[in-house]
């Protein structure tokens, strides 16, 4: 008992308080979040400017927003998407207060879960020395471990769309997790959600490279297993929600 209690439960102690304690150096002045935007299209991440809040509102005109300042500001989002330079900078700087969406499906997934199931599971997956990749926490209670795409079919009908993973049926089998695939999005960091001071970070940057997917799913369905029906009322939706 005490050898466990001073090795691998010793370890999770360190990594829990690591974890809660730890917020990257993301700087808060327009520069400084132009280039983590940038970054994120060099790794080749998808973006496109989202809306943001507004107070404790939406920026949007839509009245009673289901996701405040966490939605595409374009119908035409996926096609709108791009990790070209130029034309991020320009979003940036013409719509300063912005945030933006990774579309999701292209180049990358992401395992978004319960933030509390979600530390527990990458407290296990670095004490196993498994390799993950980026992962972000949103502050409404989530998070986004950043992955491989499953691919990229040639025949445009074998891809599979993020409702499948969000369909109601799968989720007593992965109780709180979203698959965010190809159709879907997330908020890439740094992103500003409202509330006094409520954001996306990230946790573990883009230096880490993306993983494959099924080497964090089986950790990560086991942690929602153990934190089900804690999940806040207010994420419990499938996303993302139709505009």
């Amino acid at each position: 008992m005490s050898a466990e209690l001073g090795g691998r439960t010793g370890l999770q102690g360190k990594l829990s308080q690591w974890l809660r304690g730890r917020r990257p150096k993301e700087a808060a002045d327009d520069g400084g979040r132009e280039a983590l935007l940038l970054a994120a299209a060099a790794t080749g991440l998808p973006l496109s400017p989202a809306a943001h809040p507004a107070g404790y509102r939406c920026s949007c005109d839509r009245v009673g927003c289901p996701t405040p300042a966490r939605h595409p500001v374009s119908f035409a989002w996926q096609t709108q998407s791009t990790t070209d330079r130029a034309q991020i900078e320009r979003w940036a700087r013409h719509q300063p207060e912005a945030n933006f969406i990774t579309a999701t499906g292209m180049v990358h997934d992401v395992l978004d879960v319960p933030v509390e199931a979600g530390r527990e599971a990458l407290e296990r997956l670095l004490a196993a020395g498994v390799e993950v990749g980026p992962v972000a926490e949103s502050d409404d209670g989530r998070l986004l471990f950043f992955t491989l795409t499953r691919g990229t079919p040639e025949d445009e009908d074998e891809w599979w769309p993020c409702e499948l993973d969000c369909h109601p049926e799968t989720m007593d089998e992965h109780p709180g997790l979203r698959w965010h695939c190809r159709g879907s999005y997330v908020l890439v960091p740094p992103a500003r959600l409202p509330g006094d001071g409520q954001s996306v970070h990230w946790v573990r940057g883009l230096e880490h490279p993306l993983p494959d997917p099924l080497t964090l799913l089986e950790t990560l369905t086991d942690a929602c297993a153990r934190h089900a029906g804690q999940e806040p009322d207010h994420v419990s939706a499938a996303w993302p929600l139709r505009r």
